[in-house]
């Protein structure tokens, strides 16, 4: 560890890797969040992390769990959108082995302990590729059709509107007021500019 970064174990999720044991977490979070391709955000690699803690929990306490399992009590126990009756059966089975769920609980980290942990602690720093004008705006587009399509099907149900089998269409145009030239988006990057050029 380079002498000017703080220790890791100053840091929530440091302390937690030591605690639970989890050697070689703190590199693997690294190497995921910073990967050229398919690096995964923070709010997963929390996830990932809160699952580690809750796999190393069940097995110092004897208890053999799925991966499957592992899942299904992490979501109800992190998730606000779980049932009482889920988050009751977890809770249960894992303090019947021992388990100090609350504790446990509190232990979960959040995305922003993880990037605070990543940065601070590790020195990783994430370069963000400048992405192609027209790749941005192409996935615009397709965000916006498909919110156009969903906003269409959801009007379709209604009596009074009706309409055949509709194709929505994203078209993005730019006028210069200088010159008074009009491009579609992608002719205009691909030509390099207006005629005001």
């Amino acid at each position: 560890m380079p002498e000017n970064r703080p220790n890791p174990t100053n840091s929530k999720v440091g302390r937690l890797i030591e605690s639970y044991g989890l050697n070689g977490l703190g590199e693997e979070l690294e190497q995921r969040w910073t990967a050229d391709e398919d690096a995964e955000s923070l709010r997963t690699l929390a996830d990932v992390f809160n699952h580690e803690l809750l796999t190393a929990a069940a097995t110092d306490a004897g208890l053999d769990l799925l991966d499957g399992e592992i899942k299904t009590f992490y979501e109800a126990l992190a998730n606000n959108d779980a049932t009482g009756a889920e988050r009751t059966r977890a809770r249960g089975r894992l303090e019947r082995a021992g388990i100090d769920v609350d504790g446990l609980q509190r232990d979960f980290v959040s995305h922003q302990a993880v990037h605070t942990y990543l940065t601070s602690y590790r020195g990783a720093s994430k370069e963000r590729k400048r992405s192609d004008p027209t790749e941005r705006v192409q996935r615009l587009r397709g965000r916006l059709a498909a919110v156009a399509e969903s906003a269409l099907d959801s009007v379709q149900n209604r009596d009074d509107f009706v309409i055949g089998s509709p194709d929505v269409l994203v078209d993005v145009q730019v006028l210069c007021a200088d010159c008074g030239s009009q491009y579609g988006f992608d002719e205009l990057v691909e030509r390099g500019g207006c005629d005001c050029k």
